[in-house]
C-alpha cells in the first residue's frame, strides 16, 4: 500500500485521539519495552484480538481470514470517514486508507461497482482478500505508534478493540430488505453497498479535485 495525499490534520488528529482512548479503555500495553520488538507488535494482534500477522519487519496482517480490505486514496477515504460515522476499523498508510470489511468482501466488490455503474472508471479503488497482506498499524498508545503517520508507517484512525469481536463491526452484504445502518447516529456499520458506492464517488471527486488543481497550477496566466 502506498501513496501521497497528505492527510487532513484534523482527521489524523481525530483518529488519534480516538486510538489511545480506546486502547486506555483496552488495556494496551505501554512501554520501550513491550514496543521494542517486532514480536511483542505482532502479539498485539495475535493475542488481542486474534488476528493472523507475518513476521516484519514491518509486520503484516494477513487479509482474507478474519476481514477484507477496501483500499482507497487517503483524500477520498477522508470524505468518506466526514460522512460515515460507523464503520469499522479504519488505517492509514502513507496516501492510502485502508476500511475494514467482512471476509469474503473483496470478491464483491468488482460486481458490486457494475452494478453501481462505476465499472471501468479509474477511480483508485482497491479491494484485497485471500492471500493479501496489509501493514499493520502501531497498536494505539504505544510509544512505537507515535509519530508513525508523519514518518510514513501505518496507523490506526479507528482502531479496533481488543477483546470484542471485529466482525459484527464490518460491513458486509445486507440481505434483501434489510435496513442496515447508514453510518448516521441512529446505525451500525453500513453495509458493504453502501460503503463500496460512497467510496467510490468520494474516489471520483477526489481524482476531479486533483485535476482541476493541477490544470490550475501549470496554466500559464492570461492578462487582458
Amino acid at each position: 500500500m502506498s501513496f501521497t495525499v497528505p492527510l487532513p490534520r484534523a482527521t489524523l488528529e481525530g483518529g488519534r485521539a480516538q486510538s489511545h482512548a480506546q486502547a486506555h479503555d483496552a488495556g494496551a500495553p505501554e512501554g520501550p519495552s513491550v514496543a521494542s520488538s517486532a514480536g511483542s507488535f505482532a502479539w498485539w494482534y495475535e493475542k488481542g484480538l486474534g488476528w493472523a500477522t507475518v513476521a516484519g519487519p514491518p509486520v503484516q496482517l494477513l487479509t482474507g481470514l478474519r476481514f477484507d480490505v477496501l483500499e482507497l486514496p487517503a483524500d477520498a477515504g477522508d470524505a468518506v470517514l466526514r460522512r460515515t460515522a460507523a464503520t469499522g476499523p479504519v488505517a492509514l498508510h502513507g496516501e492510502r486508507m485502508a476500511f475494514l470489511v467482512a471476509a469474503g468482501s473483496a470478491d464483491e466488490v468488482p460486481g458490486l461497482l457494475d452494478w453501481l455503474e462505476w465499472g471501468g472508471i479509474a477511480l483508485g479503488l482497491t479491494a484485497l482478500g485471500a492471500d493479501g497482506r496489509m501493514p499493520a498499524p502501531g497498536p494505539p498508545r504505544w510509544p512505537c505508534a507515535t509519530g508513525a503517520a508523519a514518518q510514513g508507517a501505518a496507523v490506526w484512525l479507528r482502531p479496533p478493540e481488543p477483546g470484542r469481536e471485529v466482525e459484527p463491526t464490518l460491513p458486509s452484504l445486507a440481505p434483501f430488505g434489510y435496513e442496515g445502518g447508514d453510518g448516521g447516529s441512529g446505525g451500525g456499520a453500513p453495509d458493504l453497498v453502501r460503503l463500496v458506492d460512497a467510496a467510490a464517488t468520494a474516489c471520483h471527486r477526489a481524482r476531479l479535485l486533483r485535476g482541476n488543481t493541477l490544470r490550475t497550477r501549470t496554466q500559464p496566466l492570461a492578462f487582458s
